[in-house]
């Protein structure tokens, strides 16, 4: 980048922004503004109003205000692979500076020409995922969770579990802790040869979150496109960026909506989200995305846009019938998963979803009655046993099998539990898969 004319003469200064005078500056470009770097987010004629991502603190009307000439970047290539970067892109583990080909980062996403409709069945490990709520490479969805739920151990457990080419973190707002748990869970499983990550601590300023989603959309899009990958970019925590979004919507003075949130934020959010597809030549971009919840609150004004981007969402909840993490099979949802599950998955696979979401349901119900003092049928309590059965051995986070395994293990708890007229399940299937798991 090249230095352009110094102008040494700021009109406003906000708690985030300030104001110059300035003529050729385009929009998003970078600039120094007493030595803290700055971007380009406003335009009106001559006048420019850039975000200090530092803050404006220590800053005067006669701070010297320095452009650079260009927007953010990223070298991108075989450099990225293994490393740790900033928002900037710069390096944090210690390596140096990637080489390769420099790329504006938050450009537009590939024209829908190039799209195909996603395909290609994308296993987790994660059998709550993989049985009832299959995902597709391409697929863009959230994980909705408490702030107190373990988001983070299960992001890194789909990084290491999911068969993808790439995998590419993204975390804002991460403790450092949070850092070195993703940083040495990768390094003790041997799986850097597949991770890029771009981080923002909680000691970075929030306004720099902004940058990490661009950064790790700008790698992925040159291993899927370029290279024609499976690239699976994990986002987290997309709460953290939409309150970095706000504070400069804030400090900016526009008039926030729903939750304090900034008008834009719909927009904001589509265009990272739709930079998920899965393209021609077999690369694909497939977004997950932690979205954490106050106390639980789904129609908070980032949860709730977010629902309407996305092909779903997975919840995480605390089930206290067996104390583990699972994935709720009521409220998680992927819009996609018949376009794989018994095409790409074993053909028993959507009876045995139905018939187990189906079951565990009745158990809800059995759980009601018997909180409200009704006598239990022997039906509701074999349902009571299977639920404990499928959460603790399907549903649970910490459960890693892979596709045939849950649909077996399924099968087990069914023959366990239930008499066959009893599952609604087509008797060709019965026939051919129950009868290999002896009732125990």
């Amino acid at each position: 980048m090249h230095l352009r004319k110094t102008y040494t003469s700021i009109r406003q200064l906000t708690k985030a922004t300030c104001t110059v005078q300035a003529e050729g500056v385009g929009n998003e470009e970078l600039a120094l503004v007493g030595g803290k770097l700055a971007q380009v987010v406003k335009l009106n004629g001559d006048r420019v109003t850039l975000q200090v991502f530092g803050g404006t603190e220590g800053l005067f009307t006669d701070t010297p205000v320095q452009f650079l000439g260009a927007a953010p970047s990223l070298h991108v290539g075989p450099d990225l692979i293994g490393r740790f970067f900033n928002a900037y892109g710069q390096p944090i583990d210690g390596g140096p500076a990637p080489e390769g080909e420099e790329r504006e980062i938050g450009g537009p996403t590939v024209n829908p020409v190039r799209r195909e409709q996603p395909h290609q069945l994308i296993a987790t490990g994660i059998a709550g995922i993989d049985l009832n709520n299959t995902l597709v490479a391409g697929q863009k969805i959230p994980f909705f969770a408490d702030a107190d739920q373990p988001y983070n151990e299960v992001m890194a457990t789909v990084a290491l579990r999911a068969k993808a080419d790439k995998i590419v973190l993204g975390g804002m707002g991460l403790t450092n802790d949070d850092y070195r748990y993703f940083r040495q869970r990768f390094e003790s499983a041997g799986v850097l040869d597949r991770i890029v990550g771009f981080i923002n601590t909680t000691e970075d300023p929030p306004v720099e979150r902004l940058l990490v989603p661009d950064m790790a959309l700008t790698a992925a899009e040159h291993f899927a496109v370029d290279h024609g990958e499976q690239v699976l970019v994990l986002l987290t925590d997309m709460t953290l960026y939409a309150d970095a979004l706000s504070i400069v919507a804030n400090r900016m003075d526009q008039i926030p909506s729903k939750d304090s949130m900034p008008g834009s934020l719909y927009s904001d959010l589509a265009r990272l989200y739709e930079k998920a597809a899965q393209f021609p030549d077999g690369g694909s971009i497939t977004i997950i995305a932690v979205t954490t919840l106050s106390e639980g609150d789904i129609t908070h004004a980032i949860p709730d846009n977010t629902g309407y981007i996305t092909e779903g969402q997975l919840f995480l909840r605390q089930d206290s019938e067996v104390g583990k993490v699972i994935v709720d099979p009521f409220r998680s949802l992927s819009r996609l998963k018949q376009l794989v599950i018994g095409r790409q998955t074993r053909e028993d696979h959507p009876q045995v979803m139905n018939a187990a979401v189906r079951l565990y349901a009745d158990a809800s119900n059995a759980r009601t009655k018997r909180e409200n003092g009704f006598d239990l049928t022997d039906y509701d309590e074999r349902t009571l046993a299977f639920a404990r059965g499928y959460a603790r051995d399907i549903l649970a986070v910490d459960v890693n099998l892979d596709t045939n395994s849950m649909l077996d293990k399924a099968w087990e708890l069914f023959a366990q539990h239930f008499r066959p007229q009893e599952l609604g399940i087509k008797e060709n299937l019965i026939e051919t898969y129950l009868p290999k798991v002896p009732a125990g």
